[in-house]
C-alpha cells in the first residue's frame, strides 16, 4: 500500500473526549475563576496596601506587622479559639450520639426526631441570633422561668457579662449546626453492614464497646470531614458575633470576622487593606489546620 506522504493528524477518540469535557467545563471555569479566584487575588494585592478608601499607597508588609500589635485582633483570636475548643468538641460528640440513636431500626417516629434536630440548622442566621437574644434579654424567658423556680435570686445580664455571654454563643452554635453534622454521621452510619454489630453482639460486645470499636473507626473519613468543616466554620464565625452581642462588652466576645467587618465597614473607616490581610491570615490558619487535621486523621497506610 502505497504512503502519500502525509502524516495522520486526526485526533484519536480519547482525545476527542477530553477536548469536548474541557469544552463543557469551560464556561464554569471561568465563572469560578471571574467570581473567586480573581478577588482572592486582587484582596491578596491589596492586603499589602496601606490607606483609607481610594486613597490607598503600596505600604509593603506594614498591615501584617500591624496585626502583631493589634490588641483587638488578638482578643479576637482568643475569642475564635475558644469557641473553637469548645463547641466543636461538644457539638461533634453531640452529632454521633444523635446519630447513634436514631440510626436504630426499631425506633419508632425516628424520622420526626431527625427532622426536628436538623431543623435549627435551616432557620436564617439573624433569626436565631435574634430568637436567642430574646430569650437570654435580661428581662427575657430564661431569667423568667430560673426566677420563678427560684433558681436565681436576680436577673442576670446574660449577654452583658463577658463569661455568659460566651457562653450564650457557644450553645447558640451547638443547638444551630448539631443537626447538620448529625446527617452526615446518619450517612456514615447507613453504609456500616450491620453484620458487623451482629458479630459483635455474638462476641459478647456491649452497645459501648461496639460503639468505640465498630462505629468510631468506620466513621473516621466522616469525622475528619466534619470537623474540618466545623473548623473552618468556626474561625470564620460572624452572625452570633455581631447579632448576639455586637462583640461586647468591650469586644469581649468579637471574633476575627467582625472585626475584618468593623475595619471595612462597620465604624465607618474603610481600611480595605488591613481587612484584607486579616482575611489572608484567617485563610492560612484555615489551611494549616486543616492539613494538621488531615495528616492526623487519615489513618490510610
Amino acid at each position: 500500500m502505497k504512503s502519500n506522504g502525509k502524516r495522520n493528524t486526526g485526533l484519536t477518540i480519547n482525545q476527542k473526549q477530553g477536548l469536548t469535557g474541557w469544552f463543557f467545563l469551560l464556561p464554569a471555569a471561568l465563572l469560578i475563576f471571574a467570581m473567586n479566584f480573581y478577588p482572592m487575588l486582587q484582596a491578596l494585592v491589596l492586603s499589602f496596601k496601606t490607606g483609607i478608601g481610594n486613597n490607598q499607597v503600596w505600604g509593603g508588609l506594614d498591615n501584617y506587622a500591624r496585626l502583631l500589635q493589634d490588641k483587638v485582633f488578638h482578643t479576637a483570636i482568643i475569642n475564635n479559639f475558644f469557641y473553637l475548643l469548645i463547641q466543636v468538641p461538644v457539638m461533634l460528640v453531640v452529632a454521633i450520639i444523635l446519630a447513634t440513636l436514631l440510626n436504630k431500626k426499631d425506633l419508632k417516629c425516628k424520622g420526626l426526631f431527625r427532622t426536628m434536630i436538623f431543623l435549627p440548622c435551616c432557620t436564617a442566621l439573624v433569626s436565631y441570633s435574634i430568637i436567642f437574644k430574646t430569650l437570654f434579654a435580661y428581662d427575657g424567658y430564661v431569667n423568667t422561668v430560673l426566677t420563678n423556680m427560684g433558681l436565681i435570686s436576680e436577673r442576670i445580664n446574660w449577654l452583658g457579662q463577658v463569661s455568659t455571654a460566651k457562653v450564650i454563643i457557644i450553645i447558640a452554635l451547638i443547638w444551630r449546626w448539631t443537626g447538620y453534622n448529625m446527617v452526615f454521621y446518619l450517612a456514615g452510619l447507613q453504609n456500616i453492614d450491620e453484620s458487623l454489630y451482629e458479630a459483635a453482639r455474638i462476641d459478647g460486645a456491649g452497645p459501648v464497646k461496639a460503639f468505640f470499636k465498630i462505629t468510631v473507626p468506620l466513621l473516621r473519613p466522616t469525622i475528619l470531614l466534619t470537623t474540618i468543616m466545623s473548623i473552618n466554620g468556626t474561625l470564620q464565625l460572624f452572625d452570633e458575633s455581631i447579632n448576639l452581642t455586637n462583640g461586647g462588652p468591650a469586644n469581649s466576645t468579637i471574633t476575627m470576622s467582625h472585626y475584618i467587618y468593623n475595619s471595612s465597614f462597620g465604624t465607618g473607616v474603610a481600611n480595605f487593606g488591613y481587612a484584607s490581610a486579616m482575611a489572608f491570615f484567617i485563610f492560612v490558619l484555615v489551611a494549616v489546620l486543616s492539613l494538621i487535621n488531615m495528616k492526623v486523621g487519615d489513618k490510610r497506610d
